[in-house]
Order: C-alpha cells, then sequence, then structure tokens
C-alpha cells in the first residue's frame, strides 16, 4: 500500500533533565555535549530522506536537535508540537511526586496548573489532522511524552495507552497514513537509534 503521508518524529537529544528524569516542559534546558552528539549522529539517518516539511517545537532543546541533525536550518516552528505542560510538576521527577500524591499517572490525572489529557490529546488531534493534509515526508521535532500521545492517537488509541509506549532521546519513529484508506494508519518504525540507516 502507497503511503502518501510519512512523518518522521524526532525526540530531542539528551539534556540535564531529562538525564535526571525531571519533567520539562517550557523550562529552556539546553542538550547536554552528549546531547548534541546525538543529535549529529541523526544526520544519516535525515539526509536519506528529502522532507518535503520540516516542523519543531518552540523549545530550544528540539530546535537545537533539528539544526544538528541537518533536517533544517530554520525549522516551520510548531507552537502545539510542544512538550506536556506540567504547570506545578515541572522541574519534578515522577517517583517524587508520587511521594506526594500516590499512584499518580501523568497519562491520567494530567498536571496541576498544565495540560489534562484532554488538553495534550487536543493538540495532538489538531496537529495529526494538519499533518494527515500534507504530502510527503514530513519530520518534526519534539518531545517524549508528547511523542508518545502522538503515537497513541495516531493508530487511534486513547491517551492512557500511551503509557505503553517509551521514547529515547535522540530516537527516530516513523509513521504513516494514506488517505485514500483511514484505517491505513501504522507505526512502520518506533524509537529506533539515530545512527541507523
Amino acid at each position: 500500500m502507497p503511503f502518501s503521508v510519512r512523518l518522521t518524529f524526532v525526540r530531542h537529544g539528551e539534556t540535564e533533565w531529562s538525564l535526571s528524569g525531571q519533567h520539562t516542559s517550557t523550562s529552556e534546558i539546553p542538550l547536554t555535549p552528549h546531547g548534541q552528539e546525538q543529535a549529529r549522529a541523526l544526520r544519516p539517518r535525515i539526509a536519506a530522506t528529502g522532507f518535503s516539511r520540516v516542523l519543531s517545537s518552540p523549545r530550544l532543546r528540539a530546535r537545537e536537535t533539528c539544526e544538528l541533525s541537518g533536517a533544517a536550518y530554520i525549522p516551520e516552528i510548531e507552537p502545539d508540537a510542544a512538550e506536556w505542560n506540567y504547570g506545578e510538576y515541572e522541574g519534578r521527577r515522577t517517583v517524587d511526586i508520587r511521594a506526594e500524591r500516590p499512584g499518580w499517572s501523568l497519562f491520567r490525572d494530567g498536571c496541576p496548573g498544565g495540560d489534562s489529557p484532554a488538553d495534550i490529546q487536543a493538540r495532538v488531534d489538531r496537529l495529526i489532522a494538519r499533518v494527515r493534509t500534507m504530502e510527503g515526508d514530513v519530520a518534526l521535532f519534539s518531545h517524549g511524552h508528547f511523542g508518545v500521545v502522538l503515537a497513541a492517537r495516531w493508530i487511534g488509541l486513547d491517551v492512557a495507552q500511551a503509557r505503553r509506549f517509551k521514547l529515547d532521546p535522540a530516537c527516530v519513529s516513523l509513521l504513516r497514513f494514506d488517505p485514500s484508506d483511514p484505517d491505513s494508519a501504522d507505526i512502520a518504525l518506533w524509537n529506533a537509534s539515530g545512527g541507523g540507516a
């Protein structure tokens, strides 16, 4: 089956907070030197695809990963691709949140002062609707929790199911869709290391 829409999703490279497990949404945490190397290691995979559009979250770490990967000098900034807004949980680790709020789940409970599951679903669904009207190969540089919700919604799952997906820093995933067949949405590649062909 030919897929006329192919979305290459790239999670940004390592930051100090991704390394420590701190939730990072609006804080502008730059890539670590290792994160920069991870982004450069994406070049062979990114160069192998001629993208018709390159989109990026507004956050520095996503834009820096995009630039270092060689995808585009200036990507189109996509506000809906920003990370889940963690509100009062910004900069905190899941283990610390659960010490105060046992059983807390981001995908079920959301964040006080930030995004609820319904909020992130609305953003992701808007972005999916726009991407599915685009032609050819599209690249999207974004974030871990945003990316797993994107994958779940791409194939018709609810936000709670996103907890079953994991994304490493500077990984690449491929989502496909054929507009002539509404049931065609699939995940052709998931959480691949950046250096592969």
